[in-house]
């Protein structure tokens, strides 16, 4: 998918968020919520390396779906984020992780 329609859909599912729970998203809470899931991501890579309590533990393939899951989640957050600050998160991207790179 295209990055910019994939940061359009992303930004619908919030504002249907926002809509369904009553909440507005603003910069704070969409900050807040980034580190809501970072938490969880953190948590969901101590279980993936069984580095939890044994009544926590998943299979491998159930801990790396969960993994999954939580980075799909700070994902979503992160274009959230640059929307509500107004940046253009596909040109940053470009700007600091390709611009630099060599001619393929």
């Amino acid at each position: 998918m295209e990055f910019k329609k994939l940061q359009k859909e992303i930004l619908y599912n919030a504002k249907m968020y926002e809509e369904n729970f009553k909440i507005k998203i603003d910069e704070d809470f969409s900050v807040l919520k980034l580190a809501e899931e970072m938490g969880e991501f953190y948590q969901a890579l101590l279980i993936h390396r069984k580095k939890c309590r044994p009544e926590k533990s998943l299979p491998t393939n159930e801990s790396k779906q969960a993994l999954a899951h939580e980075l799909a989640d700070i994902f979503g957050m992160v274009i959230v984020i640059a929307d509500r600050l107004n940046i253009d998160l596909e040109e940053a991207l470009n700007k600091k992780w390709l611009d630099h790179l060599p001619s393929k």
